[in-house]
């Protein structure tokens, strides 16, 4: 472990109506998250802080107990404040067999949680994604998973209701639901997926052991077969500061080319 003291700059604002704390608190988080602010690393003191951001010592302190609340850092009396934060490394393949091996090396590593597990009428956004008619029956399943007993993702899946039959909860608890889909006979060919910045509500803050309003990334996918038919919309909610999203990115030939694509070769 390194003793070397990162600094931040003092870019909060006392005209916005979120409090001071909570704008320390998002600035050495952003950083934290980053990488700016390795593992190891010793945050500025507390009277490092307050001269920093021109604040009072109650402020900076209940920034810092934020920060030692969500598990980024550790305080100790004489030491300081100690960034216990590793940078997570997930990947998002771009051909539906690395995201099939992926998912199986994300169940040999972490458990689930199914929260719910039914047959229920098609919402709207269901029956859009899966393209089936208004008053369809679908699979939803609601789970929660973990590692190291840490929640990091809170996942929403729809499946029209034949695939959603061949297999069961149990089972749902213990397979990638992609490989239950294609174990039903759907072999699946391609995914269309949007990701955005999102916050925790009621339900996903709880449920990822995170404050309502915390950030989340959130995906959007809607999984094809090779006949091009929708199998299964899901829905999921990560925590960022146990999961991210990487690309490898090629140039796009040609010799003054300024765009990158992100397809496989």
């Amino acid at each position: 472990m390194t003793d070397k003291v990162v600094t931040a700059k003092n870019t909060i604002d006392d005209s916005l109506p979120t409090p001071l704390y909570h704008q320390i608190y998002v600035l050495i988080r952003e950083k934290i998250y980053s990488g700016s602010y390795a593992n190891g690393s010793l945050i500025p003191t507390e009277n490092e802080l307050e001269k920093m951001f021109d604040v009072s010592r109650i402020t900076v302190k209940r920034a810092l107990d934020e920060l030692a609340s969500e598990g980024l850092v550790t305080r100790q009396r004489g030491k300081g404040t100690t960034i216990t934060f590793n940078n997570p490394v997930s990947s998002s393949p771009t051909n539906m067999d690395g995201l099939l091996e992926d998912l199986a090396t994300i169940v040999k590593e972490t458990k689930v949680k199914v929260l719910e597990f039914d047959y229920v009428k098609a919402s709207p956004q269901a029956t859009d994604a899966l393209k089936i008619t208004a008053a369809s029956i679908v699979q939803k399943a609601v789970r929660v998973r973990y590692k190291n007993e840490t929640p990091f993702s809170y996942v929403i899946t729809y499946l029209p209701e034949e695939i959603g039959r061949s297999f069961s909860y149990d089972e749902l608890e213990n397979e990638p639901i992609l490989a239950l889909i294609e174990r039903s006979g759907k072999n699946i060919s391609r995914a269309r997926q949007t990701v955005t910045a999102t916050l925790a509500d009621g339900t996903t803050g709880p449920a990822l052991s995170v404050s309502i309003g915390s950030p989340l990334l959130k995906v959007s996918r809607i999984v094809y077969d090779y006949d091009d038919k929708p199998v299964e919309y899901i829905t999921i909610y990560y925590r960022p500061d146990h999961y991210q999203l990487n690309l490898e990115l090629s140039r796009v030939k040609g010799e003054k080319s300024n765009f990158w694509s992100a397809e496989q070769k």
